[in-house]
């Protein structure tokens, strides 16, 4: 049986601001993302399994995704805990706001590393995270793909 690749998206609002960046960024801001998440495997090949003939059942990758990075950054705003920025997450947190505080600055490129992560482990046996891309805006999106991080 062929090795198969299929996509699930997602979509969620985010906010965030990059510290020390010398353009807008560093203002706090937010997007309406795009992820897409591609999976490879063999199709179930098993005629008496009831998910016979797929990779995976879309509603279990969706289930992954939503529980390890929808539901966490779905209208929340994403701070480095390592910058000044910690001062303003706190009075946010305070004020009944839903914060993030993250080891990295929060670009694209971070964020998509993060969930690549976070998205391995949970994958099933014999099923393999190929690529995540990440839209920002409508035309520019960070890609994390597996063949270029053995």
């Amino acid at each position: 049986m062929s090795n198969i690749r299929i996509t699930k998206q997602f979509s969620f609002e985010t906010g965030h601001a990059l510290y020390g960046y010398d353009g807008k960024c560093k203002n706090v801001h937010g997007h309406s993302y795009k992820l897409s998440v591609t999976v490879i495997g063999k199709p179930i090949t098993d005629a008496s399994n009831v998910k016979y003939g797929m990779v995976i059942d879309f509603s279990d990758l969706k289930k992954i995704v939503k529980e390890e990075i929808v539901d966490l950054f779905d209208h929340a705003t994403v701070f480095n805990q390592n910058t000044p920025h910690i001062e303003l997450a706190n009075e946010l947190k305070t004020r009944g706001h839903h914060v993030i505080l993250v080891e990295y600055q929060p670009t694209s490129e971070n964020m998509v590393t993060d969930f690549a992560q976070k998205i391995i482990k949970r994958l099933p046996e014999g099923i393999n995270l190929h690529s995540l891309k990440l839209q920002e805006t409508d035309t520019s999106f960070a890609e994390w793909y597996a063949s270029d991080n053995p």
